[in-house]
């Protein structure tokens, strides 16, 4: 991984980062300390060390659905005593995986679980039975956490604890000799940062699902930037969490709040714009980080019935997940003008977020998902060539630092084609890095439709769909002709007793695209299928769109 630029900063360009020599990308961002990766220590020993003496009085968690909170002592307590409980049940390098709906108690059990060496692995709570005895397959758990509305669907050989039981509750319990202001959460075990820490399951939208080995040191590096950032900030923030927990984006959000010191208030229940809003205005929400699918609904929201709510508490909206158009952009700035919009990308392989944007960078870059945080590099690649580009030009999108993951367990092949011999991580994704540094994602590349010889971003089409006045969502993908190669297709929301129809679609779209560009089918449908970080799942709607073609002939 050695890199001529790195310990010679003249050809570094001051703008972009970018090294002519290596064709790499640096991140501008000054250096954040870092512990030495020798020394042993677990990610929540370095979460709880940010943690000022006495201990804040705010609260940590808010659950808005019932109002209990769990102050910062309580959550250290809790920890404490949960650790020490499951001290002879779990050993070190235990695979452990958790079956629950959002609620308080999960973070609890996600700290203690790494305090204790094991390997915590979240899994969607809604999958069925086939969907977790593929998972146990790849992670082989000891043991699993999970709900009375969740047990049911685990294999019967792997024992359990019931998170909703009394026996856990009281876990949870004060023990006596609990100093929790100064407690070892490594409880005499001794955990290295290169020790395995979770075990995160990819989404499967372009293959088979496989399982993300992430080290305590992976986590430690992604948090330390975000620590560094917020480090003279006078008010913590209030954090309004609607992403889920099991996913990468919300498992980290819920354990670096710890150490940014912030309150989080967790939505426990579905989402729901109107109830996100109102608890906004009910605890005074000063970010709100989102998928995309919600920020859309937030926008709807606001387009068609105003804000009745007090929303002057709310400072940042942030989004990540999934591509994002720039039309969708705009319509929030209107709806929302005194709040700052912000971007983010990274991956479950790359442990959470390597570009960020942030404040006033959201206005002049829109559509942008940021600059490299400390301690990353970047490169964009020819797919076809496999030469790295100059500023400006789109390719694959490869990343390096020291929050990669350690590798796809149990899959060699998959670790070795994803993460080459120099530590570079293939992201699958298309983009480009302007002169100023800044990351713009065009789309997957192996969803980027073909026609004619052109590539057509289904993303940049979704969004002009989303402008129509009758359509809800939409939904491109590309379907086989033998002429152009391909041509886009569209899946179709609209609006409940809107009298839209295929050919108003097709003009709507062809007004404002190329040829190449315009949309030869469209079908309607009730909903779009996404996962849980908005990505839509258009393997499905290939399927489906065979059935839809087959049926018209």
């Amino acid at each position: 991984m050695s890199d001529h630029c790195s310990s010679s900063p003249s050809p570094i360009d001051p703008r972009s980062g970018f090294c002519s020599e290596t064709k790499t990308f640096h991140s501008l961002s000054p250096p954040v300390p870092l512990p030495s990766p020798s020394l042993p220590l677990s990610f929540p020993s370095f979460v709880f060390s940010f943690l000022p003496s006495p201990l804040p009085s705010h609260p940590a968690y808010i659950d808005p659905a019932t109002g209990f909170s769990l102050s910062f002592p309580d959550l250290l307590s809790q920890v404490h005593s949960l650790t020490t409980h499951l001290h002879s049940r779990i050993s070190k390098g235990d695979v452990v995986l958790v079956l629950s709906p959002a609620g308080l108690t999960v973070p609890v059990l996600y700290f203690a679980l790494l305090s204790l060496g094991a390997v915590v692995s979240p899994a969607n709570p809604v999958s069925t039975s086939h969907e977790i005895s593929r998972l146990v397959s790849i992670s082989k758990p000891s043991l699993a956490f999970v709900t009375s509305s969740t047990s049911h669907k685990l294999p019967p050989e792997l024992p359990f604890i019931l998170l909703d039981s009394s026996d856990f509750k009281s876990f949870l319990e004060p023990l006596q000799n609990n100093n929790y202001g100064e407690f070892d959460t490594d409880v005499n075990r001794v955990i290295y940062q290169s020790d395995p820490a979770a075990i995160l399951y990819s989404s499967g939208t372009t293959g088979r699902v496989k399982g993300v080995m992430i080290t305590h040191r992976n986590f430690i590096v992604g948090l330390a930037p975000l620590v560094a950032a917020v480090r003279n900030r006078t008010m913590p923030a209030v954090l309004m969490l609607t992403v889920p927990l099991f996913h990468i984006y919300g498992f980290v959000y819920v354990l670096k709040t710890v150490a940014l010191v912030e309150t989080v208030v967790m939505q426990t229940e579905r989402f729901n714009a109107r109830q996100t809003l109102g608890a906004v205005e009910q605890f005074r929400v000063t970010n709100l980080p989102l998928a995309p699918p919600a920020l859309l609904a937030l926008v709807r929201i606001a387009e068609e019935e105003g804000l009745k709510w007090d929303l002057s508490s709310l400072q940042m909206v942030y989004c990540s997940g999934a591509p994002l158009g720039k039309e969708l952009i705009h319509r929030f700035s209107r709806c929302f003008p005194s709040v700052q919009f912000g971007q983010g990308y990274g991956m479950t392989e790359s442990a959470g977020g390597c570009f960020r944007l942030y404040g006033q960078e959201g206005t002049k870059y829109s559509g942008s998902v940021g600059r490299l945080v400390s301690g990353c590099e970047a490169k964009i690649v020819d797919p076809v060539t496999g030469v790295a580009l100059p500023p400006s030009s789109p390719g694959e999108i490869w990343i390096r630092g020291q929050q990669i993951m350690k590798g796809y367990v149990g899959d060699v092949e998959s670790t070795s084609t994803t993460i080459d011999h120099e530590g570079w991580l293939k992201t699958g994704d298309l983009g480009f890095i302007n002169d100023d540094g800044f990351l713009f994602v065009v789309d997957r590349l192996k969803e980027l439709i073909k026609c004619k010889g052109y590539q057509v971003p289904p993303v940049e089409l979704e969004d002009l769909l989303q402008m129509h006045p009758d359509i809800t969502e939409a939904a491109v993908i590309p379907y086989p002709d033998e002429e152009a190669g391909q041509v886009p297709t569209a899946f179709i929301v609209k609006r409940p007793r809107s009298n839209l129809n295929e050919k108003q679609i097709k003009d709507f779209i062809s007004e404002k695209v190329a040829p190449y560009k315009r949309i030869r089918h469209a079908f309607f449908t009730d909903s779009i299928p996404k996962n849980l970080s908005g990505k839509i799942l258009r393997r499905k709607l290939r399927e489906l769109a065979s059935v839809r073609m087959g049926s018209r002939l």
